[in-house]
């Protein structure tokens, strides 16, 4: 599975997210907004997590809103749709990895160069869930560490 950390063809990266977002909100009667996309598009264009006050100094600089609600509500739409994730450990924003498929994701959080790296959680808690009869609805796993790259430089 590729993560954010391998090199890969970033602005393939970045259309085929761009395009699954269109492609879903078509299809669900949900609407991409002019704000809502270029949130999406600067959560894209690198895999850094980002903060809602970073995004919101992007869209005013842009014109395209300087109150904190206008930022907080493209990004509350992107991760209610799959389109984004919170990082919680962060308290910031990344674009999902894999938009529009059901999945549970885990977090590489780099503490060099601030990447975050989605990749596939697992089920560690799933069998103990199950034989206690707890229904897992939602997971976060983060884990913090040093990426390839930084691993190197250091």
């Amino acid at each position: 599975m590729t993560t954010g950390f391998d090199r890969h063809d970033h602005a393939a990266c970045m259309h085929d997210a761009l395009r699954s977002a269109e492609e879903t909100c078509a299809t669900g009667d949900l609407r991409l907004t002019p704000v809502r996309r270029r949130v999406l598009e600067i959560l894209l264009e690198s895999h850094v997590a980002l903060g809602a006050y970073d995004v919101l100094a992007r869209l005013d600089a842009e014109g395209l809103g300087s109150k904190p609600p206008v930022a907080y509500r493209a990004l509350g739409f992107l991760v209610d749709n799959g389109f984004a994730h919170r990082i919680e450990g962060l308290n910031a924003f990344i674009a999902c990895a894999h938009p529009g498929a059901a999945h549970a994701p885990a977090f590489l959080i780099c503490r060099g160069c601030h990447k975050v790296a989605e990749t596939a959680a697992g089920a560690p808690l799933g069998s103990a869930a199950a034989q206690s009869g707890f229904a897992i609805e939602q997971t976060v796993v983060e884990a913090q560490g040093l990426c390839p790259a930084c691993q190197t430089t250091s």
